[in-house]
């Protein structure tokens, strides 16, 4: 099958590349013309791990094409996926502007029947607009379908390639078929596809993304709660996670949650609610808590130093959101390193696959070390704020001997309590006692 695909973001270019892999054409579209080239050249324009080899595979298979003209590619396609940003407004609500031009321009250019599938995480009832906006344009017939993706950035191509469901809103049977043959390879191993209405579509994929922050917020507020009781959220989560109607996952506590899609999702969904005149409360404390939860060690070091950072040095491990990505979009680190400089620290810090993202945003506001150890020289204390594996078994010696002062501030209970007390270290992490 032919299917294009608008947007070439972590959505857009996952979601292609694993439909070339399924055995389909795939066209992408994006307006970024070097972007598109460097493209065309097999340079991969996000990190996500694994995906360049499956990327230049398909383009050698010349399966995978990418292009800046959409009437080309609509030319060429029956399915048309838009995987286009939809980000917050001042007031939260998404912002649909991307989606609602691209249709526009869909449909002055279709001279076919085409499936036009939202990919991107849109507001109850965008199908509705997304169908209006083209049918102002148009009088050729054509379908909108809700199609929301689920992937995990750091694991999104595992994600796309082995989906724990697949979600398709129609009210349309021929769309319905149409979609079942693009995930039939899916559907052949076992995975479900579930065919709902495309409201419920829409909703579905903010509830699950809601669900989750909720679920890492109340862990986070149970870790603030076994520091002040002298309990330990490690087992308090072994507990936890072994009733098997919770599980084990996203019970990590640590310095609140971001990325593209958690925080995004819960305002839109906020703002959603209130244009129904309905609040949604849980989803309000929740963007509370975490927005405070991300911040929550600079108070701990500020009094570590006796209330006084200026001319500190801070070492500080980790800029992306999350290990496995480059992603630094609504990162915990950056609001560390707003609040600390803003306190007079000096902050050096390592992250090998993050760090030309941040020095986009932030410059020499910071200082930038070639690798872990190297962050650490004359350093007053260490903040971790990413989980990459390469921080998990560091040598402590090695540490010591680069620091002025030992001291470690640990946002996502990267190491064992039992193996920091022989240290030397002075160790807070989240939820867990205090090592002095």
């Amino acid at each position: 099958m032919n299917i294009t695909i608008v947007g070439t973001g972590y959505v857009g270019l996952v979601t292609g590349t694993t439909l070339a892999e399924l055995g389909n054409n795939v066209y992408c579209v994006d307006i970024d013309e070097k972007k598109v080239e460097g493209m065309r050249n097999g340079i991969v324009p996000i990190y996500e791990p694994n995906l360049e080899e499956m990327f230049l595979r398909n383009i050698q298979a010349q399966r995978l094409f990418f292009t800046t003209d959409l009437k080309e590619a609509l030319d060429k396609s029956e399915v048309i996926f838009l995987a286009l940003p939809t980000p917050p407004g001042e007031d939260g609500s998404a912002d649909l502007s991307y989606v609602l031009q691209v249709s526009n321009d869909i449909g002055e250019m279709m001279t076919s029947y085409k499936v036009i599938v939202n990919k991107s995480t849109v507001p109850v009832g965008t199908a509705e607009r997304v169908r209006e906006t083209i049918s102002a344009k148009t009088k050729i017939p054509f379908d909108v379908v809700s199609n929301p993706e689920f992937l995990r950035e750091g694991f999104a191509l595992e994600d796309s390639m082995n989906p724990a469901r697949v979600i398709v809103g129609s009210s349309s049977e021929k769309a319905k078929e149409i979609m079942a043959q693009i995930y039939q390879p899916f559907t052949n191993t076992g995975i479900p596809i579930i065919f709902m209405d495309e409201k419920s579509s829409e909703l579905t994929k903010y509830a699950a993304n809601s669900f989750l922050a909720v679920k890492i917020t109340f862990m986070n507020e149970i870790a603030n709660y076994c520091e002040k009781v002298g309990a330990d959220v490690d087992k308090v989560r072994l507990g936890m996670g072994s009733d098997d109607r919770i599980g084990h996952r996203f019970l990590f506590p640590g310095i609140g949650y971001g990325g593209s899609c958690f925080p995004k999702d819960v305002k839109a969904l906020i703002k959603s609610g209130k244009q129904e005149d309905f609040d949604f409360q849980i989803l309000e404390a929740t963007e509370k808590v975490n927005q405070n939860q991300k911040t929550i060690l600079v108070s701990e070091i500020e009094n570590y130093f006796g209330g006084d950072l200026k001319g500190k040095k801070i070492a500080l491990w980790g800029l992306a959101f999350k290990a496995n990505t480059d992603d630094i979009r609504e990162a915990s680190s950056l609001d560390n390193i707003k609040m600390l400089l803003e306190k007079g620290a000096e902050i050096t810090a390592y992250d090998s696959i993050a760090e030309g993202n941040v020095k986009k945003i932030l410059g020499d506001q910071i200082s930038y070390a070639k690798d872990m150890y190297s962050a650490l020289e004359n350093a007053d204390a260490l903040l971790i704020a990413t989980e990459w594996s390469e921080f998990k078994n560091p040598n402590f010696e090695l540490m010591a001997k680069k620091m002025r002062n030992r001291a470690i501030f640990d946002g996502r209970n990267m190491f064992a309590i039992e193996k920091v007390e022989n240290s030397g270290f002075y160790y807070k992490s989240i939820g867990r006692k205090t090592v002095k």
